[in-house]
């Protein structure tokens, strides 16, 4: 028969989930505070020395694996951009008003739109503050559950697990061996 123990805590280990989602939200909102930085500073250089340019529209977005894609050309390269703001009555081989920054020719943007990819600003605008809500959480959730494990929570922990092992009046580490230590000082009798 066992002996009565103190049952062991529900929360006595924090899960992983705690700490992956903790890293997957800074990641997220990492990552979306770039593509938002990335657009914004798209957007300033053009602002800065805009060229005006007619494109032509190749691509209409199908589905959520294909983008949009736009040709045009700057310096009398060609060059094609992806993924651009387009109106909805827009079809393939349609052209279309371009602004690329006299700078930066791959920084490109439709007509009248402050940003090269609106949607990529919006997602970042309303992604980060609910990653950064998560990683908070996430955050203080750890912080309590380590804070809540002091060391006499640790020792306690121990002691149950050292008395289970005992409940049977045998030593479990001895496998049901008594043990012969001896005392120190004394000799063993010669035989």
């Amino acid at each position: 028969m066992r002996s009565a123990t103190a049952p062991r805590p529900r929360n006595a280990r924090l899960g992983r989930g705690w700490y992956l989602a903790a890293v997957l939200s800074a990641v997220l909102a990492l990552g979306m505070c770039l593509l938002g930085w990335r657009q914004a500073d798209q957007a300033d250089r053009i602002g800065a020395d805009p060229v005006r340019v007619q494109g032509t529209i190749t691509q209409l977005p199908a589905g959520s694996a294909t983008y949009s894609s736009i040709s045009y050309r700057a310096d009398g390269r060609p060059l094609t951009a992806t993924d651009l703001w387009l109106p909805e009555y827009a079809k393939a081989g349609d052209p279309i008003c371009l602004e690329y920054a006299a700078a930066d020719p791959g920084a490109v943007r439709v007509c009248g739109n402050r940003y090269p990819q609106p949607a990529g600003v919006g997602l970042a605008r309303t992604s980060v503050p609910i990653a950064l809500v998560l990683f908070a959480l996430c955050a203080a959730r750890i912080w309590r559950h380590h804070r809540a494990r002091t060391p006499v929570t640790r020792a306690r922990t121990t002691v149950a697990f050292a008395t289970e092992a005992f409940g049977n009046d045998m030593p479990a580490l001895t496998h049901g061996k008594r043990s012969r230590r001896r005392k120190p000082g004394r000799r063993r009798a010669l035989r």
